[in-house]
């Protein structure tokens, strides 16, 4: 038996349908994010930054990728004989076998593992929010409030409030209510689905709570505390935090990476973020290639003109071509003469020469308006995009496509082209 003060949760078995192709094949997660990272990097490297050398990564939808990344914990220095990180997909059981149905029920299928560290606290994560923060110092304001329950919260504009969890606290922080995305919110502190736990309270709760279907921690766990007279308190945060759950928001949260004077700084010595890198080489911007605020990743090739864009590794941009404004995953290649504007174009596709992509009207997408929108135009991994072709703005491409797919060489603005095989 072992014997830790604190061990994290790390719920990365989402989705993220809103993420439309991009996570067709690969959970959210595990997208990438800021040229060499991906989005599980920044939770795994506020623990560590944070003294957390324990954390279990709950993984569900297409866990592959993301099993691959984090192997044994090394960059994030978590490969340790005891605690370290450790990967726990469902499993099959004695009596049953089911998968994660809710938050909370992930937490309920890994009791043992928790109980393997008889932990004082369990810090919940959630594995797809972009930020940095000092747990360590979450866990020092639950213990001077003699918390229950803490939950990390943050300010919103009132009107967006209501797509949040909500609390209303007293001048102490203390939580007198909590409410799941309320019509007329009581106040603006919104719940960032950071949780700390005491480890009698979580288990007792997870226990109490094990048949409710779909058991959350929003809905059912948090609740259920506070009316059972548990002590809950606000721990407010006032620093960077992105949801980078939409198409948009990914976008602007990797575009606010390459401002003046970033809102959220990647350079920092003294809170690094730790990723697995693959070991290629350095990038190579040609004579007549043009970079000018960019993030571009090693093993990259520019031959042609790349501008306010993020670049993974391994990318080539084809001579006479211009980028602007786009997020070009790892192994993508771009042919020659092509123009790309606010696109976002996702691992290893192959974007022939001549291709103009982002051009034409806004008109909003047919098949999918809420996730395929802001003007984006989105291509899925792996895919190809034949020589010549012209693709609008609120688009999604994804698979293997070939000149008759387009009509007259054009995806108008707001048309989706999938191939079969693939999904959306």
């Amino acid at each position: 038996m072992y014997k830790k003060e604190m061990i994290a949760m790390l719920l990365a078995g989402g989705q993220g349908s809103r993420l439309g192709v991009l996570t067709a094949k690969v959970a959210k997660p595990a997208v990438a994010f800021g040229g060499k990272y991906r989005i599980i990097d920044f939770p795994l490297s506020n623990c560590i930054n944070s003294g957390i050398d324990t954390v279990g990564v709950l993984t569900q939808y297409q866990p592959l990728r993301l099993n691959t990344h984090i192997g044994i914990g090394i960059p994030w220095d978590l490969d340790r004989n005891v605690g370290g990180v450790s990967i726990l997909p469902p499993y099959e059981k004695s009596s049953n076998s089911e998968w994660y149905t809710g938050t909370a029920n992930a937490i309920y299928q890994n009791l043992n593992y928790m109980e393997t560290y008889n932990p004082d606290y369990v810090l919940i994560l959630s594995g797809d929010h972009i930020y940095k923060m000092d747990y360590e110092v979450m866990l020092d304001f639950h213990k001077a409030n003699k918390a229950d329950v803490t939950i990390a919260a943050m300010p919103v504009p009132i009107e967006e409030a209501s797509r949040f969890g909500i609390v209303v606290t007293d001048s102490d922080s203390k939580i007198k209510e909590f409410e799941e995305k309320p019509e007329h919110p009581s106040s603006n502190l919104a719940s960032m689905g950071i949780y700390i736990f005491s480890w009698p309270v979580l288990k007792e709760a997870l226990i109490k709570l094990k048949d409710q279907p779909n058991c959350d921690f929003g809905k059912h766990i948090i609740p259920y505390c506070h009316d059972k007279g548990c002590r809950l308190f606000a721990y407010e945060y006032n620093g960077y935090w992105k949801d980078v759950g939409t198409l948009s928001s990914y976008w602007e949260a990797n575009m606010e990476l390459i401002d003046i004077i970033p809102e959220f700084n990647l350079y920092e010595e003294f809170w690094k973020i730790y990723t697995n890198s693959a070991n290629i080489p350095p990038q190579y911007i040609a004579e007549q290639g043009v970079v000018d605020r960019c993030i571009i990743s090693n093993g990259s090739e520019i031959y042609g003109e790349v501008h306010s864009s993020v670049l993974g590794g391994r990318v080539t941009v084809g001579k006479g071509s211009v980028v602007r404004d786009s997020i070009i995953m790892q192994g993508v290649t771009i042919g020659e003469n092509c123009v790309i504007e606010k696109a976002i174009i996702a691992e290893d596709t192959v974007i022939g020469d001549n291709v103009v992509i982002g051009v034409g009207s806004d008109a909003p997408n047919k098949y999918k308006p809420n996730i395929y929108s802001g003007g984006l135009a989105t291509i899925g991994e792996n895919s190809v995009i034949p020589p010549g072709v012209q693709i609008g703005k609120n688009t999604a491409v994804s698979g293997v496509t070939a000149e008759e797919d387009y009509v007259n060489g054009v995806l108008e603005s707001g048309e989706t082209l999938i191939k079969a095989g693939d999904r959306i």
